[in-house]
């Protein structure tokens, strides 16, 4: 994803995971990454297809809805002060979300492959347990590091 944005935000508490995607939505449409119409398109899209992964020893959600809300790519890193409850994508139950990724993106097939590469890199334990104990300004850097390829723009991250 060429001049990708990444927002991160730590030392956050959030009830349930609406509370959560709704912040993310506001957030978003402040920082003018997205439309209006994408904070809606986002709960709506989890109430339907529910985007928490359980993993080996940690559990991450990664929110995201259609291209067409989007308006320039980016990515929210949001590690909260406690795990919050989202539905699994292939169960019917919850799993607790130490870190939600919201994944903002402008055309579909930048989508699939954003989320092949996390998926593969959330498989090593040791990305996700980097992510969950770095300190907040190097988490951009880290995520970079290990999803996006070699050739793509470095990006800059912005502390919300």
């Amino acid at each position: 994803m060429h001049n990708c944005e990444i927002f991160v935000k730590t030392h956050i508490a959030f009830t349930d995971y609406q509370e959560a995607l709704s912040h993310i939505g506001e957030c978003m449409v402040k920082a003018g990454v997205v439309e209006n119409t994408y904070p809606q398109a986002l709960l709506t899209r989890e109430a339907e297809f529910p985007t928490g992964i359980q993993l080996e020893q940690h559990a991450v959600a990664i929110p995201h809805c259609e291209a067409s809300h989007a308006r320039s790519p980016a990515i929210y890193l949001i590690r909260p002060d406690a795990p919050v409850e989202f539905f699994q994508a292939d169960d019917e139950g919850t799993i607790p979300a130490s870190l939600i990724v919201a994944l903002i993106v402008t055309h579909p097939s930048e989508q699939l492959k954003l989320l092949r590469q996390l998926f593969s890199q959330l498989q090593k334990p040791e990305f996700l347990e980097q992510l969950l104990t770095a300190p907040e300004n190097r988490l951009a850097s880290i995520f970079e590091q290990h999803v996006f390829l070699p050739a793509e723009d470095k990006i800059s991250p912005v502390y919300i």
